[in-house]
């Protein structure tokens, strides 16, 4: 029996503090700063529309940008609360991003009824850059979540893609000289559900546990 209890003090001396896990709440926000960071230099080095000042004057422009916003911050948080088996208890802000994504297409819907921008002369173009701008974003954001344990891989994949696209998106949206509302549902919206669709696919395999 002593010999058993010098074991257990053995092996309990051994064994490693475990750090708390930080609040989802707290997750969600230490991930909106990463990519508001990241967001920040890819803009240093494209730089900003040179008609930022005038398309902010635009209503249609400025509600595309917020409901994009409120896009980009439900999916980290949906991601976060997604990393642990529970998910907080708090289920219905999980799936927040698909009434924000909603949102964003009622609003492009409004907008297009007083769309009058010419079409760009690209096209697949704008898709390639957002995703080569949301690649770093979607691998640094797997990788964290494979250190939690999630029980909802799929939909933890496929909103992690989705906060990923929003980024690359947010960037070109404050980059790119174009008002078409059209062109940005072809080819910067549009593209998003196969991104989520792809982190559908890539949950399984990279977040089951």
């Amino acid at each position: 029996m002593r010999d058993l209890e010098q074991l257990v003090n053995e092996l309990s001396g051994e064994a490693a503090p475990t750090r708390p896990a930080p609040h989802p709440y707290l997750l969600g926000l230490q991930w909106t700063l990463m990519a508001a960071a990241y967001l920040a230099v890819a803009l240093a080095f494209s730089g900003l529309r040179p008609d930022l000042s005038q398309a902010l004057q635009q209503p249609g422009y400025v509600a595309e940008l917020l409901t994009l916003l409120l896009l980009f911050a439900a999916s980290t948080t949906s991601a976060a609360l997604l990393a642990f088996p529970d998910l907080h208890q708090k289920r219905l802000l999980a799936y927040a991003p698909v009434g924000a994504f909603a949102l964003l297409a009622l609003t492009l819907l409004a907008g297009s009824f007083a769309d009058t921008a010419p079409l760009p002369e690209h096209s697949i173009e704008c898709t390639i850059d957002i995703s080569l701008v949301s690649l770093l974003p979607a691998v640094a954001i797997f990788l964290l979540m494979r250190g939690y344990a999630s029980t909802h891989p799929r939909w933890a994949g496929s909103v992690a893609l989705l906060a990923a696209f929003s980024t690359g998106a947010l960037w070109l949206r404050l980059y790119e000289t174009n008002d078409s509302v059209v062109h940005v549902v072809l080819w910067h919206y549009l593209p998003m559900l196969l991104a989520g669709f792809i982190g559908w696919m890539l949950g399984r395999r990279l977040l089951k546990w």
